[in-house]
C-alpha cells in the first residue's frame, strides 16, 4: 500500500450542497431563500422571532425569583484558612476577624462581609468572627475546640 492509494470507504464522505450554482444544482437562482422579504437578504438574524406569533420563550411559564441586589460575600474555606495558619500568615492564638483576613491577603475584598464554609479540614483551634458561617463550618470549628462568632 502506498500513500497515493489511500482513500475513504465508499459513501464515507459526502460533498456539501453548493447553493446558487445554477438550476441543475437543485438550489439555484434564489438558493432556497424564497422570493423577496427580510430573510432573503444578507445580514439578517431574527433570533427568537416567530413571524408575529408569541415566541416560545415568552409562552413558557416563569419560575423562581431573582433578587435585584443580592448580598455578595467573600468566601473563606477551611482548606485555605488552614494553609494560611500553617504558613504563619495568620496567628491562630489571636482572634481572627475580617480585617485580619484582609490584611494577610486571605480575602481580596470584604464586599458585604466574609462567609465561612466547611470545605477542607480544620485542625487548629481558632476564635473567628465573620458575617456568616455554614452549620457545618460552625460544628467543625467547635469540634476543633474553637469558637465562631457570627456578627
Amino acid at each position: 500500500m502506498k500513500l497515493h492509494e489511500l482513500h475513504d470507504n465508499e459513501g464515507a464522505t459526502k460533498s456539501k450542497k453548493r447553493k446558487a450554482r445554477g438550476p441543475g444544482s437543485g438550489k439555484g437562482k434564489m438558493a432556497g431563500r424564497g422570493i423577496k422579504g427580510q430573510k432573503s437578504r444578507s445580514g439578517v438574524a431574527i433570533n427568537g422571532y416567530e413571524g408575529g406569533q408569541m415566541p416560545l420563550y415568552q409562552r413558557l411559564p416563569k419560575r423562581g425569583f431573582n433578587m435585584r441586589n443580592p448580598n455578595k460575600y467573600a468566601v473563606v474555606n477551611f482548606l485555605v484558612l488552614q494553609k494560611f495558619i500553617d504558613a504563619g500568615k495568620i496567628d491562630a492564638k489571636k482572634p481572627i476577624t475580617e480585617d485580619v483576613m484582609l490584611e494577610c491577603g486571605l480575602v481580596r475584598r470584604k464586599q458585604q462581609g466574609v462567609r465561612l464554609l466547611a470545605k477542607g479540614e480544620l485542625t487548629s483551634k481558632i476564635d473567628i468572627t465573620v458575617t456568616g458561617a455554614s452549620k457545618g463550618a460552625v460544628e467543625a470549628v467547635e469540634k476543633a475546640g474553637g469558637k465562631v462568632t457570627v456578627a
